[in-house]
């Protein structure tokens, strides 16, 4: 445990908090934006109003006798949480809990017509088919003017800042944009990652994927430049094992982001089939253990997934869940050191992290106290700001 001392876990039972609106209006708004999507039949549009109502004025259920994954879900805690209001409880497990309850209320687990149907596919590929992401991919095209190390670069800050990979491409201004005077990029250990890579370039890099889409696609770009310029040898890419938080990367995603790019015009069909061949020959492996969609910190890994980061030169979390989940859902202190925090992780970790939430640690104090002056609390939570951070 670090040294400072632990905060209590987030709860979402505070009115006008951001996690209380989170479980007050986003997750309805995603129940009548699923019901609205697919044109589920009677039954999963019942059961998708009941869990609207239940999410937002009743308490938390059990899952069914039948359900396969019952007896996990009451290993993360169920049995403790069962017949608990979703405010009460844990945030980080209300949430995740919401999603799993999403699924059984869409028949995705259920032997049906529906089992395996992603409810957020539709608004998926239609991120993937915006134009957009045209722009974002006809960027690539430019890269290969630049000097390798500052492809990487490029590329790293496309990664980082997700669906608004463009800003990652334009290394005069590699944060982006941000609201008043304080930066965008608020902690940058960029040059320490780079370090933690073997020399030799025969290293295992892991990549704990976040989102799908417009966000996956700059991580496969940059899985791809490092195996070609032979700073890795190989990578494994976590992802979900079934669909969660809305967008996040499942191995079908993963498929639609590649069949993306090789179908794009230019410099990322290149980067396309470099993704597929490294598929198919195991330098990159897809890896969707069930933990993934755990309500829990990673402090909390099961012994075969610490073995497996253990054993890799360098663990990089992507995005704010991920982040949320390395560090702990608490409301640390923002100047808490981030290594402090991941003291426990088997290995050397590194986040790339837009802020989307409450969560925050590693800051120095100037930079805290410059982000309260400009923004008061919203720099936490807006997405205008990044960071880098790297345990060694």
């Amino acid at each position: 445990m670090p040294d400072t001392p632990v905060p209590p876990v987030i709860l979402g039972d505070e009115p006008g908090s951001f996690p209380y609106g989170v479980l007050a209006e986003r997750h309805p708004a995603i129940i009548r934006q699923v019901r609205d999507a697919l044109p589920y039949g009677p039954d999963e549009r019942r059961a998708l109003d009941a869990l609207l109502k239940n999410c937002t004025e009743g308490v938390i259920e059990p899952l069914p006798d039948g359900a396969h994954d019952r007896d996990r879900w009451r290993t993360w805690g169920l049995d403790t949480y069962t017949g608990r209001s979703w405010f009460e409880v844990p945030w980080l497990w209300s949430e995740s809990y919401f999603y799993r309850q999403l699924l059984e209320a869409t028949g995705y687990f259920a032997a049906g017509p529906w089992q395996g149907i992603d409810p957020f596919r539709p608004s998926k590929l239609a991120e993937l088919a915006a134009p957009e992401t045209d722009a974002e991919l006809a960027a690539l095209d430019g890269l290969a003017e630049l000097a390798a190390d500052e492809q990487a670069e490029a590329l790293l800050h496309g990664s980082l800042w997700g669906n608004r990979a463009d800003l990652g491409f334009r290394l005069s201004d590699p944060g982006g944009p941000a609201a008043g005077t304080t930066p965008a990029l608020v902690a940058d250990a960029g040059a320490a990652l780079w370090s933690l890579l073997p020399p030799d370039g025969t290293g295992t890099l892991c990549l704990v994927a976040d989102n799908a889409g417009r966000e996956l696609v700059p991580d496969l770009l940059l899985v791809a430049r490092l195996l070609e310029e032979g700073r890795v040898e190989r990578a494994v890419l976590h992802i979900k094992p079934y669909p969660y938080y809305v967008s996040d990367a499942t191995t079908a995603d993963v498929l639609d982001a590649v069949r993306r790019l090789t179908e794009a015009p230019g410099a990322a069909a290149g980067y396309g089939r470099r993704v597929r061949d490294a598929l198919t020959d195991g330098r990159i492996r897809l890896r969707a253990h069930p933990f993934a969609c755990a309500p829990l910190g990673y402090a909390e890994m099961p012994a075969e997934l610490y073995r497996e980061f253990g054993a890799a030169d360098l663990t990089v979390f992507k995005g704010d869940l991920n982040y949320r989940r390395l560090v702990g859902d608490r409301r640390w202190p923002p100047t808490t050191p981030f290594a402090e925090v991941t003291a426990y992780f088997p290995g050397p970790v590194a986040a790339l992290r837009t802020l989307k939430s409450d969560v925050v640690t590693g800051l120095d104090a100037a930079t805290r106290d410059a982000l309260d002056a400009d923004e008061g609390q919203r720099w936490r939570t807006s997405g205008r700001h990044a960071m880098i951070q790297v345990k060694g």
